[in-house]
């Protein structure tokens, strides 16, 4: 037994590590480097901000390619070219030869990010024994939150010697996570929402699917703009936008964890509720204050109740769906955040684009969500 426990815990820490690279850094690293890019001219603010978003787009393609890759290549392989593709990424970058240049590295490190969180954690899980099962996702899926921390840690450090030195750092701490990472994958496939048959959808599902892409739309202005905001907007400087970032992703790292020991008391349905409504005022708070209090209350609120809405949804699938149809369902949630995601985070740059106002962003942020709040207070009125 013990033995099984240190192979779980060993499965846990690879995948860990898939999503420190693919998303921790991948899509989340790229957010404390925009305004460092702006004032060194390499890209305009409206360039820069485009950039975190094609990271969106390339999420969705990774999410849909990760079925079909995952059956050509095996799980290993897939895995492993994709952590390959975000290193390779990251050191491509660390010279400014333009902005298509930028996009396509852009787009590959999102495609990547998106295969490494569909296909790496129903790998680490699918061996897992069901008595530690929740822990081992916990610790999984903690490697997001760790990884915008990371970031947020040493692109200030580096960023001191030159924004070259800030794109290698990143690479070089992807390469050796991937060499952490790189052995023991195992060759199940997961059910992909292409793949997967049968299983059908009820009105509940559909008013928590809702819910769940308003938390994605809520998730944008922060995890795209929230250290240009603090350093250029408020004229904080990029080393405070940076602690900002750091704190988000701490509290992005506790949120599962939290939300888990909320939903063993109140229920998955209600803890959602809860969490939207909290991150509904944390998104929203930007536009009416912005001292350091309010600063600290929103990163902590954003990071930790968007992440744990991501996991009580996840519980509230279990709750509804059966199991043989889990993976499918599971697999459609995942592709409606992305889209979400993604799409929001192209409107809002060109928003930013237009007006040149952090306030329209967080306002947009906040009024979906708490429209969120409201579709997942009616899903559980509907018969399932």
């Amino acid at each position: 037994m013990h033995s099984a426990k240190s192979h779980a815990y060993f499965s846990a820490f690879r995948g860990f590590c898939a999503l420190l690279i693919g998303i921790g850094l991948g899509r989340f690293g790229y957010p404390p480097l925009i305004p460092i890019e702006i004032k060194a001219g390499w890209f305009s603010p409206a360039q820069a901000d485009f950039l975190g978003a094609f990271a969106l787009a390339g999420y969705i393609v990774g999410a849909t390619l990760s079925g079909l890759l995952a059956h050509r290549l095996k799980v290993a392989a897939s895995m492993r070219l994709s952590m390959l593709t975000v290193v390779v990424g990251f050191f491509v970058c660390a010279w400014p030869l333009g902005f298509p240049w930028f996009v396509f590295w852009r787009l590959a490190a999102g495609t990547a990010g998106g295969v490494l969180m569909v296909i790496g954690a129903p790998s680490v899980l699918s061996s897992i024994p069901a008595e530690i099962r929740g822990r081992v996702g916990g610790i999984v899926f903690t490697g997001v939150g760790a990884g915008m921390a990371l970031a947020g840690t040493v692109i200030p450090i580096f960023a001191g010697w030159g924004l070259r030195e800030a794109w290698l750092s990143l690479g070089a701490a992807s390469a050796i996570l991937t060499i952490l990472a790189w052995n023991g994958w195992s060759g199940e496939v997961p059910v992909s929402p292409r793949t997967a048959q049968g299983g059908g959808f009820s009105w509940v599902l559909f008013w928590l699917l809702l819910a769940y892409m308003t938390n994605a739309i809520g998730f944008v202005p922060h995890t795209v703009f929230w250290v240009d905001y603090i350093a250029r907007g408020l004229g904080r400087g990029i080393v405070t936008g940076n602690h900002f970032w750091i704190l988000l992703g701490i509290s992005a790292a506790c949120g599962p964890i939290l939300a888990g020991w909320l939903a063993d008391r109140i229920g998955f349905s209600k803890s959602i509720q809860g969490c939207l409504a909290v991150l509904a005022v944390a998104v929203g708070m930007p536009v009416f204050w912005h001292n350091s209090v309010a600063l600290v209350l929103s990163s902590i609120g954003v990071g930790s109740m968007s992440m744990g809405v991501t996991s009580l949804a996840a519980g509230r699938v279990g709750e509804l769906v059966p199991a043989s149809q889990q993976k499918r369902v599971w697999g459609w949630m995942t592709m409606a955040f992305a889209t979400a995601h993604a799409s929001t985070g192209f409107l809002l740059a060109a928003l930013f684009a237009k007006t040149g106002s952090y306030s329209g962003l967080f306002t947009t942020g906040a009024v979906a969500v708490l429209a969120g709040c409201g579709f997942a207070a009616i899903g559980p009125r509907r018969k399932a």
